[in-house]
């Protein structure tokens, strides 16, 4: 009987010790969301997105995580639909340990989950969409619009239009068509604003979900004859967009689309009838860096791709999709810097880390992204760092970058960040963090 009581301590100590190694090794795993819509009328933009983010996490993990912890990302579909994001939102937040943000892939997802954020304790990580007002962090705590917002994006077009209208928009006449969503509305203040300063009249065209259907926008656009049409399209709205254009006879040379409509996929079918086709990109993502060589090494190379093949590498949305996932794993070994190094991090942890992000040029270059992402730093009340972005041409085969950097004018944006902050603030009844304070 006392051999057989060796034999069950034994064993349980085994167990035991197993057990602890399990625990163990899971603690050495972070979790990661990742919202998509490989599906709807968004998923031709949603798919290379999706892989870009994918693709950069399988590089972390390739070469031993963020100081030792692996990544454990799981997808959840939300097709671009509200509810069904909320959805995932709250299925997620809390699983495997909890989540330590998340990029909802999506501006009226965007809108639902900022309310729930601060109860929840939760980073909402939106570089390029969002709330543009959201730039505010003593306002917005958890909101992080990183790189840019569509009031920049705005910005920076109408500025590459002033450089070609030799500084003058007087009796110009602009339109925008865009997708009539809460993510399409967005770069109207804006626009108000620069139509007012400028002197340029502004028509605002919306165009119905999907948007396979603009014959009766194209006709307007036709009629009364725009000199520059501005573009908020995203997935299947925007090849048809162009096609429109071209069966008008509209100059693609005349259109600018906002960055989620200005991707490989949206007019390379298109091809010669695309040609001229303008778009403004979050930084520099029309690039080729290091990293991208990496990712073939480590991740194609070895079959291990998320999208069919290589040839996706370099293609705007991917790379978009990739820039992302770096600023989300930066933020989190920030956050590991002072929370303690090769540990799992907290959603209020990784916040910090969001909100003092210091992306030097030294270290985007041991990234690979040196040529993509220009130096951003973050701080409380400056929840997207620096939005420097460019404009791209299609050539009728790729993209070329054919405009110096521009950032958005900050006497006109930071007076509309104040202004919709707030209003926020009044209608959720938010009190103003004093970032003097703030550590």
């Amino acid at each position: 009987m006392q051999w057989k009581h060796r034999v069950v301590a034994a064993a349980a100590a085994i167990l035991g010790a197993q057990g602890l190694m399990a625990t163990s090794a899971m603690a050495q795993e972070q979790y990661m969301p990742v919202m998509v819509y490989r599906t709807g009328q968004f998923a031709p933009l949603g798919v290379p997105w999706a892989d870009g983010k994918l693709d950069y996490f399988k590089l972390v993990n390739a070469k031993g995580g963020i100081n030792g912890v692996k990544l454990k990302y799981e997808e959840c579909e939300t097709a671009y639909d509200t509810a069904r994001g909320v959805e995932c939102y709250e299925r997620m937040k809390a699983a495997n340990g909890g989540a330590p943000g998340f990029d909802t892939q999506s501006t009226g997802i965007t809108f639902a989950v900022t309310d729930r954020a601060p109860n929840d304790k939760m980073p909402v990580i939106t570089p390029g969409y969002g709330l543009s007002q959201a730039v505010d962090g003593s306002v917005f705590e958890w909101n992080f619009p990183l790189l840019g917002t569509y009031w920049t994006a705005a910005d920076a077009i109408i500025q590459d239009i002033l450089k070609k209208e030799k500084g003058s928009l007087k009796g110009k006449k602009i339109a925008l068509v865009y997708h009539d969503s809460p993510y399409g509305k967005e770069p109207i203040p804006l626009l108000q604003k620069r139509a007012a300063k400028e002197g340029f009249e502004l028509m605002l065209l919306p165009v119905t979900a999907p948007g396979v259907e603009q014959k009766s926008t194209w006709l307007q656009v036709r009629q009364q004859r725009p000199d520059y049409v501005l573009l908020w399209s995203a997935g299947v709205m925007t090849p048809t967009a162009v096609r429109e254009a071209q069966s008008t006879g509209y100059p693609r040379d005349k259109i600018y689309a906002v960055w989620w409509g200005g991707s490989d996929h949206d007019v390379k079918e298109i091809g010669q009838g695309a040609k001229g086709y303008n778009t403004v990109t979050i930084h520099n993502t029309a690039a080729r860096g290091a990293v991208h060589d990496e990712i073939k090494k480590e991740i194609y190379d070895k079959g291990q791709g998320s999208s069919a093949n290589a040839g996706i590498l370099g293609q705007l949305a991917h790379t978009r999709g990739m820039v992302i996932a770096m600023l989300q794993t930066e933020a989190i070994r920030t956050a590991q810097e002072k929370f303690g190094k090769g540990k799992p991090v907290t959603p209020e942890q990784v916040r910090w880390g969001l909100e003092n992000l210091n992306l030097t040029e030294e270290r985007l270059a041991e990234l690979g992204f040196k040529d993509i992402v220009r130096p951003i730093q973050t701080s409380c009340d400056n929840h997207l760092g620096e939005d420097w972005q460019r404009i791209a041409q299609w050539d009728g085969s790729k993209f070329n970058v054919v405009s110096d950097w521009y950032q958005a004018d900050q006497a006109i944006v930071g007076e509309l960040v104040k202004e919709y902050a707030d209003k926020y603030a009044t209608e959720k009844k938010v009190a103003r963090r004093d970032c003097s304070k703030v550590q």
